[in-house]
């Protein structure tokens, strides 16, 4: 048997695409799926979420269109055929994917892949047993969403994000339990398709990794969805009622009826059956453990993506699939996370990348915030897009941009502008030194870091004060 060069066990955003990178460089590769190429992102979770994201964007379009003089009576929303078209969006893609692996020669075996010794994969298709050697192996197998246990009293009416994406049609009542990037996501999405949704979290904070500001935004227009958020609550009890789901949340006397429960409370790393403890992989609380090359515990086996339970971002997969690959082919390099940008699709967009405010204060870091609203930009005015901000926190000795927030139309496509930046070593005074296209929202960056130095040329004059400091003193 001719060993593989690599073998990828799991073929989602992280797996798929390390096998492509590993056959550009020269390599013979396998990459080993019992299911569909593309892995939660493509199926369960971003693409989809993120097709039925632009049928809601434009729901709220319609409501704005008087605005600009158009006049639309009586239209009619089929959210049957927008489900439709999120399923063959993804069906699209998932052809595309397989036609890519086809184009670079990786061998895509089916089936359940498992290591058996040294080298050596196990895979297992029906009742079918094949061997297959390897000289490095990476693990793709990405996660899945945790229920806990006593919901399950709910019956099939307790769904997690797979079920609920797999819906013919979505409830008319729904509550959803868990305020993450998820939760938040599907609580506007539903609530536009016509649903009466509840949201509740545990923690005193919906989408607790993001700045304030951009959350209270966010909130308010859960209000004008009609969405109801309950914080600092707890579910008790979830029991089957006929079609209906009986909940009993803590603090509330009367029982919450609802036709679906819909969890969002984290996701586990897949790492059972596939033989990684008796090959000697260590696991950290389920995860697989990894270095910063995405080396495990045994040589020439790494692993990358949801499985190591680092950060939970299709992007962060894919760029862990890079690490490793070098490193297996002989490369010496190391992840590095500190330049991690991440997206909300609810409206407002939300995205951030490096230190939130929050974390500077924590580490006590010097900085100096400035910011600029949409409601100042001619563009977004044009667009009719007024909602939101965009934040940029520099260092104080230098003006290095220490991280950034966007909370506004195209907030996800905003915040590569200042990833790049930052990647560059860029500080505040460089990036508004930039020329940018006009009208653009893409200004909005370049006056909010003009407004660090307080130099923004479309905001009201200010007298410049101290830098902020950890005690939370800022410019802006």
């Amino acid at each position: 048997m001719t060993p593989f060069d690599i073998a990828i066990i799991g073929g989602g955003p992280g797996g798929y695409a390390a096998a492509i990178r590993a056959a550009q460089k020269g390599a013979q590769v396998c990459l080993v799926e019992k299911g569909r190429v593309g892995g939660t992102c493509l199926h369960r979770g971003c693409i989809p979420v993120k097709t039925l994201y632009a049928t809601a964007r434009r729901l709220v379009a319609m409501k704005h269109l008087a605005e600009h003089g158009i006049q639309v009576d009586g239209y009619r929303f089929d959210s049957g055929t927008a489900l439709r078209r999120k399923d063959a969006v993804v069906s699209g893609l998932e052809k595309g994917i397989e036609g890519l692996l086809k184009s670079h020669g990786v061998e895509l075996l089916r089936g359940e892949g498992t290591l058996e010794g040294p080298g050596q994969v196990r895979i297992r298709c029906a009742n079918v047993i094949g061997r297959i050697q390897a000289r490095s192996i990476i693990i793709a197998s990405g996660a899945r969403p945790f229920i806990p246990p006593f919901m399950t009293q709910g019956g099939d009416s307790v769904l997690t994000s797979d079920e609920f994406l797999n819906m013919e049609a979505l409830p008319k009542r729904l509550l959803i339990v868990g305020g993450g990037y998820i939760g938040c996501e599907l609580a506007g999405i539903a609530a536009l398709f016509g649903g009466r949704v509840t949201l509740v979290e545990q923690l005193p904070e919906l989408l607790s990794g993001i700045d304030r500001p951009a959350v209270r935004e966010m909130e308010k227009n859960f209000q004008e969805l009609g969405v109801e958020v309950l914080k600092g609550t707890a579910v008790q009890a979830v029991v089957k009622s006929g079609a209906s789901v009986l909940v009993k949340l803590a603090g509330q006397e009367k029982e919450l009826e609802v036709d679906k429960v819909l969890v969002a409370v984290g996701r586990r790393p897949n790492s059972a059956n596939l033989g990684l403890e008796e090959a000697g992989v260590v696991l950290r609380n389920g995860a697989v453990a990894v270095d910063a090359g995405m080396r495990t515990s045994v040589d020439n086996v790494y692993a990358i993506g949801d499985v190591t339970n680092i950060l939970q971002l299709a992007h962060v997969a894919d760029y862990q699939g890079e690490v490793a690959v070098e490193n297996a082919l002989g490369g010496k390099a190391e992840a590095d996370y500190r330049i991690v940008p991440a997206t909300v699709f609810t409206f407002p967009e939300i995205a951030q990348v490096g230190l939130s405010e929050k974390e500077c204060r924590e580490k006590k870091r010097n900085y100096r915030l400035g910011s600029f609203a949409y409601q100042a930009s001619g563009k977004a005015q044009c667009d009719g897009e007024t909602k939101g901000a965009a934040r940029l926190l520099a260092a104080a000795e230098d003006g290095r941009i220490l991280g950034g927030l966007v909370y506004g139309a195209e907030a996800s496509a905003l915040i590569a502008e200042v990833a790049t930046a930052m990647r560059a070593g860029m500080s505040v005074g460089e990036l508004a030194g930039l020329i940018h296209a006009h009208p653009t929202l893409n200004e909005i960056i370049k006056e909010a870091a003009a407004d660090v130095l307080g130099a923004a040329v479309h905001k009201v004059g200010r007298r410049n004060r101290s830098a902020g400091s950890s005690s939370g003193e800022t410019l802006g």
